[in-house]
């Protein structure tokens, strides 16, 4: 980077953080560090439930899987249906929460079950924040800045994905240890402008590129067109058609292996309703509203920023694809595929006695087709038979790696080579298109976001431990001030876990960044949203539930990941959280209870809920109807 994007990084990273803890500086109890003293305002709270939200994973995980030929804008649904999920949220889970006077998600089970079960969901939730949504967020922190920091070095180390997962989580525990809630919060404010509107710039950006390639260094006009499948000539507006017949369809067949149709009608609201209704480190934010007017008021307001999301992340990762696909598949040669092919080169010599056993995807057979003749040729060597005549390859190649790898569990299966490197779509642009000092602003809006979303997690993940095991089982009586210095304790430690795994994302097999998260949330996500809807909408089922369904939920989701590996996972939570309903249902027919339980009331906040919020509430609904339409 030139020394002026360096100047305006540090100068608006430290402004916007000193800013933030400034403001929390007199954070001496338990409530206040974690809740903000329950006094956030309705727009500082949709502001920051967005910065929250909107970091690498959707810059950098997001705008990659859109950049994918076979998912493109059909990922956005993630974002169009949590604004529909938002306002439910806001009407129907808000108000029972706040009435509890509840400092996490997991408490609210043990006023409406039993201690037991918050304990199950508390250790399942920290578990979950560390080793994927922390990891997942400082790995792609780290991808970010990589295309940016390539080839330097700092105090010796060279700055690649592991150094860079280091400096981001640092950086986080750093930022979140010394402010708590409030400083997130109202740093989220800044953090939240910037990054839409830095965002926005490089959209703007982006379709200017699309529209006028020669004017832009690097840029092959005849590759994008041919890309694209348009003339050289063709205008912007027949671009961009192109594209959106290509690749900007909401609704996909339904043999789609990432996002099809079906999937669309269960299975894409289980995460959103366990993300934006049941998440710690998102609901955490609007617990500390100052009323229940207020929250209602700020979750509908990131309602509405969600309806935009798409256009300044996933657009731009589509429009990446056309601009910059040679830059994509040398970042896969270079960063993803130089390892495997290095132990290759050194194994192909005797295949017999090598021991291993290579992968590659469809876009690697298509880029290196001789290639990847000359590795089906070695596993079918490795394997003992002779190599298939005709074909796909990747197919033909697949049924040959599993079979040796079940005939003989001693072989050691590589990592899957691959055609392109998606995840660094965004990074790419922001490297390429923006100019001198632009980069720095829009480099600072995307560290501030991943610095927001980590912040927002570890203190998630800090104060579940904090309040719902070292409070309840480590010291009853510990004073407010040991409690937020446990919590500042706590950051530590999460981040020390999350920047050991980051590096090892990495790996193909984990399909993408944005995809490994959604996946192993499965593990618990289905359970919860199940546990949660049977205690707050039906009054009979019996305390035992809460902890029967948590339980049974990662043994159900994972014995159909081994056994019915091909399914989407998508599918796989409708089907957990079927299976799930169908036992709780049972439990509740036998053993129902015989008065409802009563829940705990507090009285600090106002609970009268906001009749405008409910009419804005309306309108995204329709907003988000009328978008599937013209995507359709």
């Amino acid at each position: 980077m030139a020394l002026v994007d360096v100047i305006v990084f540090l100068v608006f990273v430290v402004a916007v953080i000193s800013f933030g803890v400034i403001k929390s500086r007199h954070e001496g109890d338990s409530e206040s560090y974690f809740l903000a003293g329950r006094g956030l305002a309705w727009w500082l709270i949709g502001f920051s439930l967005i910065a929250a939200n909107i970091s690498a994973e959707q810059f950098v995980g997001m705008s990659g899987a859109a950049a994918k030929g076979h998912v493109g804008l059909a990922i956005a649904s993630y974002e169009w249906i949590a604004a529909i999920t938002l306002v439910a949220v806001a009407f129907f889970f808000l108000p029972k929460f706040l009435r509890s006077g509840i400092y996490t998600i997991p408490e609210y089970l043990e006023y409406r079950y039993d201690h037991v079960a918050r304990t199950i969901m508390s250790l399942l939730m920290v578990v979950t924040l560390i080793c994927v949504n922390i990891t997942t967020v400082i790995f792609l922190g780290a991808k970010a800045l990589e295309p940016l920091f390539e080839g330097q070095t700092l105090f010796g180390l060279k700055l690649d994905i592991q150094v860079l997962s280091w400096i981001v989580g640092i950086a986080a525990a750093a930022y979140v240890a010394a402010g708590g809630l409030k400083a997130c919060a109202w740093t989220d404010l800044f953090w939240g402008s910037s990054l839409i509107l830095g965002g926005a710039i490089i959209m703007v950006l982006t379709f200017q590129a699309l529209a006028s390639p020669e004017d832009f260094e690097g840029i092959d006009p005849a590759a994008v067109a041919s890309a694209i499948g348009v003339d050289e000539q063709a205008s912007l507006g027949e671009k961009f058609v192109a594209l959106k017949d290509q690749r900007m369809h909401m609704v996909l067949p339904r043999d789609n292996p990432e996002l099809p149709w079906t999937a669309l009608l269960l299975g894409i609201w289980i995460p959103n309703f366990y993300y934006w209704g049941l998440n710690q480190y998102i609901m955490q934010r609007t617990l500390g509203a100052r009323s229940l007017a207020d929250g209602q008021r700020g979750v509908v307001f990131a309602a509405g920023l969600k309806l935009i999301i798409p256009f300044i992340v996933c657009i731009p990762g589509i429009i990446a694809f056309a601009l910059f696909n040679g830059q994509l598949q040398e970042n896969a040669s270079k960063k993803i595929n130089a390892k495997t092919l290095a132990v290759f080169e050194q194994s192909k010599a005797d295949p017999t006695t090598a021991g291993k056993l290579f992968k590659f995807n469809k876009e690697f057979a298509l880029l290196y087709t001789r290639q990847a003749q000359e590795i089906l040729a070695f596993n079918a060597a490795v394997a003992g038979t002779a190599p298939p005549v005709g074909g796909q390859l990747t197919a033909a190649n697949a049924t040959i790696v599993a079979n040796a790898a079940k005939a003989n569990p001693e072989l050691a299966v590589q990592s899957e080579l691959v055609g392109y490197d998606y995840d660094s779509a965004f990074p790419t642009l922001v490297a390429r298109l923006s100019p001198t000092g632009l980069k720095g602003f829009v480099l600072a809006a995307l560290m501030g976001a991943v610095v927001s979303s980590l912040a927002a997690m570890l203190n998630a993940a800090s104060t579940i431990f904090t309040m719902d095991v070292f409070r309840e089982y480590i010291n009853r009586e510990a004073s407010q001030r040991t409690l937020v210095l446990v919590g500042r304790a706590c950051v530590p430690a999460a981040v020390l876990a999350g920047c050991v795994i980051a590096p090892r994302l990495a790996r193909p097999e984990y399909q993408g960044a944005f995809h490994f998260i959604q996946e192993f949330q499965g593990y618990i996500s289905p359970g919860v949203l199940t546990v949660f809807l049977f205690g707050l909408f039906v009054p009979a089922s019996p305390r035992i539930c809460g902890s029967v369904g948590l339980i049974l939920c990662p043994f159900i989701y994972g014995a159909l990941h081994w056994f019915w590996p091909e399914l989407v996972f998508l599918n796989r939570m409708v089907m957990t959280v079927a299976a799930l309903s169908v036992v709780l249902g049972l439990i509740t027919l036998v053993r129902p209870l015989k008065e409802p339980v009563t829940l705990p009331v507090q009285t600090k906040i106002s609970m009268e809920s906001s009749k405008g919020a409910k009419r804005w509430g309306i309108i995204i609904v329709l907003a988000t109807i009328a978008l599937y339409a013209i995507f359709f």
